[in-house]
């Protein structure tokens, strides 16, 4: 499936029942983009190959769609500030490593949508308050 902002590959991640509340459009399914790292309702299926967008980084798991909901959230960290912090609690619970994430990320996808590296400095400030 290809992203319907910049035409990028995406990798598309089962929705935990825990978190549908915070996707996009209630759905269960939601696409990440492997360019722009945008997140969008999807309908395709499950992508957990090892050649998937992002697949050293996002892990294909409960954990790893906790995370690409974060990630389609950061553009807005104001509006989205609890559904944030209620992704990350479950990412972490998962046992994802969401700053490594973040820090990998920032280093391999130059075209994201948004600046990563400054909103993980915003990320980190708020959930310390």
């Amino acid at each position: 499936m290809s992203c319907p902002m910049c035409g990028g590959d995406t990798a598309v991640f089962a929705v935990p029942e825990e978190l549908s509340a915070h996707a996009p459009d209630d759905t269960d399914r939601v696409a990440l983009c492997g360019d722009c790292l945008r997140v969008h309702a999807s309908d395709a299926p499950v992508t957990t190959d090892s050649n998937r967008p992002l697949a050293e980084i996002v892990p294909a798991t409960d954990g790893g769609a906790a995370l690409a909901l974060v990630i389609g959230m950061l553009d807005s960290l104001a509006l989205n500030r609890a559904a944030i912090v209620s992704c990350l609690e479950y990412a972490e619970a998962e046992g994802v490593d969401v700053h490594l994430a973040l820090a990998r990320l920032d280093d391999s996808v130059p075209a994201a949508h948004f600046d990563i590296e400054r909103r993980t400095t915003q990320l980190d400030s708020f959930l310390d308050s």
